[in-house]
């Protein structure tokens, strides 16, 4: 694993500490402000530019955010650009997201996040298949 790879996983799992201490500050901090950013959380519509992602993530600090784990987390480094692919777990069960983040002011900062349900694995002939392309 580079040094790029780890300080990105930093990030991310900073990310998931925000969003499970319910901390607004520390979730502002993290998202990027010299780039375009967009949010997509789980039945939502997109949510572009940082006042609309923002806005969502007080909304959801503010309450009560569900509980809240980060698996199986793989980084991908790119030149300033890089993505996190993860589980979340939460009491509903488990979500697949994407993080991807961009080197900002000398930190990796999030530009976007997406996370939805995880289509469950069906088995064929041409071995396993999920989501609803099969």
């Amino acid at each position: 694993m580079t040094t790029d790879e780890r300080a990105v996983l930093e990030a991310n799992a900073a990310f998931y500490r925000a969003f499970a201490d319910r901390d607004v500050d520390a979730m502002d901090a993290l998202w990027a402000r010299g780039v375009p950013v967009a949010c997509i959380h789980p039945g939502w519509q997109v949510l572009n530019g940082r006042e609309a992602v923002m806005a969502s993530w007080r909304g959801i600090l503010g309450g009560v955010p569900p509980a809240i784990r980060c698996s199986d987390e793989i980084a991908r480094v790119t030149g300033r650009a890089a993505f996190v692919v993860c589980t979340e777990s939460l009491d509903a069960g488990e979500l697949v997201a994407t993080n991807v983040f961009v080197h900002e002011d000398g930190a990796w900062r999030i530009a976007h996040h997406h996370a939805g349900p995880v289509a469950s694995d069906t088995e064929d002939d041409d071995g396993p298949r999920s989501g609803f392309l099969n």
